[in-house]
C-alpha cells in the first residue's frame, strides 16, 4: 500500500459548509496549519440551502428580546434533552458571531435605521432571524469563503474521507479518495474536526444535497465515539412537491414568516384546528391579528403556521391522509394573499423572498405573487449525532471534535428555524478554537500502515463483483424503508421491521459491485456511501425503537403522549467489539439553578 499520497497538517476539518469553515477560519487564526476537506466542490456545500436566516438575540426588531428569551425557546422547543450547557453558549454568543460575520462583509438586510434586519420563525418569541432576503446560507458561505482565503488553509476539494485512523486511542488521521480519479489519500492531524452535516439521503424525500449521507457520523462511530439522540429526525414541514424532479427541495419557512398561509384542498387555514396548549395565549385565531403579527406588531399574536416545525409537519401529514391535500400529495402555501394588505404586493414578495420566487418560476412554472405553492413534509436535519463536550465540541474520542449538524446536544429533541445557522458560527468557533488548542499540545500520532491497507482494500472491495448487484437498487430500497418505517409517525411493528430489514440490506451492501475503474466513477462512491447510510439508519431506528413516547421531532403513533419515564435522558449508542451497536440511557446533568430560573421566567 504505497501508493497513496500522504499530506500533513496540524488540524484537519472534514467538511466545508458553515461550521467547517468557521472552524478552519478559527484555527487558522491560532496559527497552526490547517486542512480543510469537502466532498464537493468549495461553496458547493448544503449551508447555502439555508435560506431563512441565523437566530440570534439581537433586539433590533423587538427591544424585549435577550439571550435569555433565545434560551428558553431553545430549551422549551427542544423538550429540555438539550445539552443546556450548549444553549446558554449558543444564546449568548449568537449576536457576537452574526456582528463578526457582518464585519467580514455579510450584506444583510436593514432596518430602516440601518440596523441588522430580523424576522420571525417558528418557535421564537421574537423576531430573531438576522437574514439577506431568502439566500442567507449562502451569503453566509460566500463570506467565510472570502475571509477564510485568506488566511493560509489548505483546501482539498472534491475528497471524500472513509476512514479515521487511531493511535492509541486518539484520532491521528484520515484516509480517503479524490473523487475524480479515485487516489487513496492519507491526511496525517493531530486533531480532526468533524462538519460533514446530516443523514436526509437515508431517506427517499429529502431537502438535502447529495452529499449528506451520514459520513462524519459514521466515520465517528466507527472510531469508537458515542452517538446520541439519533431518533430525533426533524422533517421540515415545507419542502416542494411538485414536479417530482423537485420533491423535497426546501421551501423556506421565511415565507410563513412573511406571512404565507397553510391552506388544504378546502381552502381552510387546518393550522388552526390543533394548537397545543402551550401556545394558545400566543396564537391568533383572528386571522387580522396573525397579519399584525408578521408586520411586527408589538402586541399581537403569531399565526399557527409558525408553531413548531414538527408540530405543523405532522399537521400537514394528517390534512393529506384525510384526503384534504392538494392534487400532488402535499397541501397549499399561499403568499400571494397579501395583495389584501399591501397594494405592491407582487414587488414585495419577489424583494422578501427572491429565490422561493425563482425556484418556483424556474422549477414548477409557478408565479407564488398570484399562486399558491404545493408543499410538504421533507426530512430535512438531524438533532442526533456526535455526542461531544459543550464547551469545547471534543467526542468521546480524545482528538476528535464535531460541530454543526453531525454534532448532538445544541437542539435536542426539535431545532427550532434559524439555530442551525448560528449553531454552525458559534460551535464552528468553539471547535476550531479548541481542536488547535488540543493540537499545540499534542504530539504528531503514529500512522498505522495496517489501517491504512485495510482501509484501502475495504474501497477496492466492490471492483471484485463486476457482476454484483447495482449500488443505486440498495440505495433506494433504503431510502423507501426509511421513509415508509422511521418518517413522520412511526409505531413499534414498523421500526422493527425496519431493523430487520437492515440486516437484509447489510448483506446486499456487502454484494455491490461495479465495473469499470476509479476514475469519474460515481457508481464505486454510492457503493462507499452505502456503509454510512445503513449505520446512520441503524441508528435512527434502534433509538426510535426504544423511546416509547412522542416528544419534539420523535411521533409514536402507538406512544402519543410523552412520558415521565423519557423525560431526562438522552439515547447514546456505541460501536461494540464485535461490531454490533449497543444503546443505552444516560440521564442529562441537572440544570445550574440560575438557568432554572431563567426558564421559569420565560414560560
Amino acid at each position: 500500500m504505497s501508493d497513496y499520497q500522504t499530506v500533513e497538517h496540524d488540524v484537519l476539518v472534514i467538511g466545508a459548509g458553515g461550521a467547517g469553515l468557521r472552524a478552519a477560519i478559527e484555527a487558522a487564526a491560532s496559527k497552526v496549519s490547517v486542512g480543510l476537506v469537502c466532498k464537493s466542490l468549495l461553496g458547493k456545500a448544503h449551508t447555502v440551502m439555508a435560506e431563512g436566516g441565523m437566530a440570534a438575540a439581537m433586539a433590533n426588531v423587538d427591544d424585549r428580546d435577550n439571550w435569555k428569551v433565545h434560551f428558553s425557546d431553545t430549551m422549551r422547543g427542544g423538550q429540555y434533552l438539550n445539552n443546556w450547557v450548549m444553549a446558554e453558549l449558543h444564546a449568548k454568543e449568537a449576536p457576537d458571531r452574526v456582528r463578526e460575520l457582518e464585519a467580514w462583509g455579510a450584506l444583510f438586510d436593514r432596518t430602516r435605521d440601518g440596523r441588522i434586519l430580523q424576522r420571525n420563525f417558528g418557535g421564537h418569541r421574537y423576531p430573531r432571524l438576522a437574514h439577506v432576503g431568502d439566500r442567507t446560507g449562502l451569503e453566509m458561505i460566500r463570506t467565510l469563503q472570502d475571509h477564510g482565503i485568506h488566511q493560509g488553509i489548505e483546501v482539498y476539494m472534491e475528497q471524500t474521507v472513509t476512514t479515521l485512523l487511531t493511535d492509541g486511542g486518539r484520532v491521528v488521521g484520515a484516509f480517503g479518495y479524490d473523487r475524480e480519479r479515485g487516489r487513496f489519500k492519507v491526511f496525517k492531524a493531530k486533531a480532526i474536526v468533524l462538519a460533514t452535516g446530516g443523514v436526509g439521503r437515508a431517506f427517499k424525500i429529502s431537502s438535502n444535497s447529495w452529499e449528506y449521507t451520514g459520513d462524519g457520523h459514521a466515520l465517528a462511530y466507527n472510531a469508537g465515539a458515542d452517538l446520541m439522540d439519533m431518533e430525533f429526525v426533524q422533517f421540515h414541514p415545507t419542502g416542494m412537491v411538485w414536479p417530482p424532479s423537485v420533491r423535497g427541495i426546501l421551501v423556506t419557512e421565511g415565507v410563513r414568516g412573511e406571512g404565507g398561509r397553510l391552506l388544504n384542498n378546502k381552502g381552510e387555514r387546518f393550522m388552526f384546528n390543533d394548537i397545543p396548549d402551550l401556545y394558545k395565549n400566543q396564537t391568533a385565531k383572528d386571522a387580522e391579528e396573525g397579519w399584525r403579527y408578521v408586520t411586527g406588531d408589538k402586541s399581537a399574536n403569531r399565526p399557527p403556521e409558525l408553531l413548531t416545525r414538527d408540530h405543523v409537519a405532522r399537521c400537514i401529514n394528517r390534512e393529506v391522509k384525510a384526503g384534504r391535500g392538494s392534487p400532488h400529495g402535499g397541501v397549499y402555501l399561499d403568499i400571494a394573499w397579501i395583495k389584501e394588505k399591501i397594494p405592491s404586493a407582487q414587488d414585495h414578495i419577489k424583494k422578501k423572498l427572491p429565490s422561493m420566487y425563482h425556484q418556483f418560476k424556474e422549477l414548477a412554472g409557478v408565479d407564488i405573487t398570484t399562486t399558491t405553492m404545493e408543499v410538504g413534509p421533507t426530512t430535512h436535519y438531524v438533532m442526533g449525532g456526535v455526542r461531544v463536550d459543550g464547551v469545547t465540541q471534543m467526542s468521546t474520542v480524545p482528538g476528535l471534535f464535531a460541530a454543526g449538524e453531525v454534532a448532538a446536544g445544541l437542539h435536542g429533541a426539535n431545532r427550532l428555524g434559524g439555530n442551525s445557522l448560528s449553531d454552525l458560527l458559534v460551535f464552528g468557533k468553539r471547535a476550531g478554537e479548541h481542536a488547535a488548542n488540543w493540537a499545540r499540545q499534542q504530539g504528531a500520532g503514529r500512522i498505522d500502515e495496517a489501517q491504512v491497507s485495510q482501509a484501502a482494500k475495504q474501497a477496492l472491495e466492490p471492483f471484485d463483483r463486476p457482476n454484483g448487484e447495482n449500488p443505486y437498487n440498495v440505495q433506494h430500497s433504503l431510502q423507501d424503508m426509511m421513509q415508509d418505517k422511521v418518517g413522520i409517525v412511526r409505531t413499534e411493528a414498523d421500526m422493527a421491521a425496519a431493523i430487520e430489514g437492515l440486516g437484509a440490506l447489510k448483506k446486499r451492501a456487502s454484494g455491490v459491485g461495479i465495473a469499470g475503474n476509479r476514475e469519474y466513477n460515481s457508481g464505486w462512491h454510492t457503493c462507499l456511501d452505502l456503509p454510512n447510510l445503513l449505520c446512520v439508519s441503524e441508528a435512527v431506528a434502534r433509538c426510535a425503537l426504544d423511546r416509547r413516547e412522542s416528544r419534539g421531532g420523535h411521533f409514536r403513533e402507538d406512544y402519543p403522549e410523552k412520558s415521565k419515564e423519557f423525560a431526562n435522558h438522552n439515547t447514546v449508542v456505541r460501536k461494540n467489539a464485535d461490531g454490533s451497536m449497543q444503546l443505552r440511557r444516560e440521564a442529562i446533568p441537572a440544570m445550574r439553578e440560575d438557568l432554572k430560573q431563567v426558564v421559569e421566567e420565560n414560560k
